[in-house]
């Protein structure tokens, strides 16, 4: 095979293997211009086969895609490559049991996390997305002691009655399902435990706060 060839195959390659990341990513070539500060016409001429990316380039783009320089340079041969996402991450834990005491989420105790976007599913690469662990049975039946879970800034009046939410009262934080009832807020646990009973707050109460809703979760099983 010459040399040209070769070239060619490896610009084809190339252009193959960004086209699916962008699609698993859900971004489009513009994006990815913009977002690694790159020229649309460079990144087009990749895209299309035209060029071929220095190394430095390949690299920018896996740390961007989340994977190894290999799922863009090789080809994929029936292999799965997962594509990771970075998220916002609360490193203190959100009670499943009675509220808590805990610092606000603030800039200066948020961390960040790596998760694959297989995971998240429809909401990977959500730069609103905030992640926290969960800590206490009283949310068992549905998310179990020390999961992480997924939190989604909502208005609270596009949060639906039964919806798992995250929220304060006098900065003790808890997670439980929301409900509207006469003027007040019911917070319930969903526990094997009958324990643990629910949390009723005014709606009007200046120190009730709804951080978010929990859009997914992920079960740590050791």
């Amino acid at each position: 095979m010459n040399d040209k060839k070769t070239v060619q195959i490896q610009r084809k390659i190339l252009s193959d293997n960004l086209k699916r990341l962008l699609n698993s990513k859900g971004k489009t070539q513009t994006d990815m211009a913009r977002e690694l500060g790159l020229s649309e016409t460079t990144v087009s001429s990749w895209i299309n086969s035209e060029r071929y990316p220095r190394l430095d380039k390949i690299q920018l783009m896996a740390d961007y895609f989340g994977v190894y320089r290999s799922a863009i340079t090789e080809e994929e041969k029936n292999k799965f490559f997962e594509t990771n996402s970075r998220y916002n991450y609360f490193p203190l834990h959100i009670s499943a049991g009675v509220p808590d005491m805990v610092d606000p989420i603030t800039v200066d105790n948020i961390e960040t996390i790596s998760l694959p976007d297989s995971i998240l599913g429809k909401w990977a690469g959500d730069q609103d997305i905030i992640i926290t662990k969960v800590n206490g049975e009283s949310m068992n039946k549905v998310i179990p002691h020390q999961s992480l879970i997924a939190i989604k800034p909502y208005p609270i009046e596009n949060i639906n009655d039964g919806d798992i939410v995250v929220y304060s009262h006098n900065n003790e934080f808890s997670v439980k399902r929301m409900y509207r009832s006469d003027g007040s807020v019911i917070f319930r646990p969903s526990s094997f435990d009958t324990r643990f009973t629910d949390n009723v707050i005014p709606v009007d109460d200046s120190n009730l706060f709804i951080h978010g809703k929990v859009v997914t979760y992920v079960v740590n099983l050791d």
